[in-house]
């Protein structure tokens, strides 16, 4: 069991509660949760989680309360793959490390985004790896209209190969309502790319955790917590 492994997302969740104000209550704070899974008690599902094998790095760049959401699906890919990183998104004050990353000569670094949203010229569809780098994965970690302007207006991603993803299939993600049935949770978009790159440990382990935290998820929101009775 690892699942006291670092998760970049849990660090920054920690950092902004102790820089926060106020208090932030995401839907259903009232529920007593897991503090690594977020999940509620009785459900928690941090038992038997795995770190996968895997040769990429993965970087979340989260929308402001992004980290706080019991929802938020991008912790799973932190949770899974070794090499991970994350930064709250800021359009003109980025954090230090989040752009030392980016220039490290290790990583090759591309954000996940679909084509259709990026000028002509920028997208690619392939995981194609020089020699002696790493892929380092960028997800646009918040909703869809979050994403949209993440991509706009971040001046120090504008030099970034797209990688864009098409998903074949709808989501099975159903803790949010997306506008349009082809947009995915970041975990799902995440075993595509990992799947695209080859990393079929990583995204096999990431899948299962997937589908074990949204049943969990559901099933906890349905029984406000609370173990199903007998």
């Amino acid at each position: 069991m690892t699942h006291s492994s670092h998760n970049s997302v849990l660090v920054l969740r920690a950092q902004q509660i102790s820089e926060s104000r106020r208090e932030f209550n995401a839907r259903g704070a009232k529920l007593a949760r897991c503090e690594q899974c977020l999940i509620a008690k009785h459900y928690c599902i941090c038992e038997g989680v795995e770190k996968a094998q895997c040769d990429a790095a993965v970087c979340l760049l989260m929308y402001h309360n992004e980290s706080f959401k019991p929802s938020n699906t991008g912790r799973l890919i932190a949770e899974i793959i070794p090499d991970n990183h994350a930064f709250k998104w800021d359009r003109t004050n980025p954090d230090d490390a989040l752009i030392a990353l980016i220039k490290d000569e290790q990583y090759q670094p591309m954000v996940i985004f679909p084509a259709e949203d990026v000028e002509e010229g920028r997208a690619i569809t392939q995981v194609n790896i020089e020699p002696n780098k790493k892929p380092l994965f960028i997800f646009l970690d918040g909703t869809w209209r979050e994403a949209k302007k993440m991509i706009r207006k971040s001046p120090y991603l504008d030099n970034l190969p797209v990688l864009s993803i098409t998903a074949d299939k709808l989501s099975d993600y159903r803790l949010r309502v997306a506008p349009h049935a082809h947009q995915l949770g970041t975990a799902e978009v995440g075993i595509l790319v990992l799947a695209l790159a080859g990393e079929m440990d990583a995204a096999k382990k990431l899948e299962d955790h997937f589908i074990k935290f949204r049943d969990a998820y559901l099933m906890g929101k349905r029984n406000k917590g609370r173990p199903e009775s007998l």
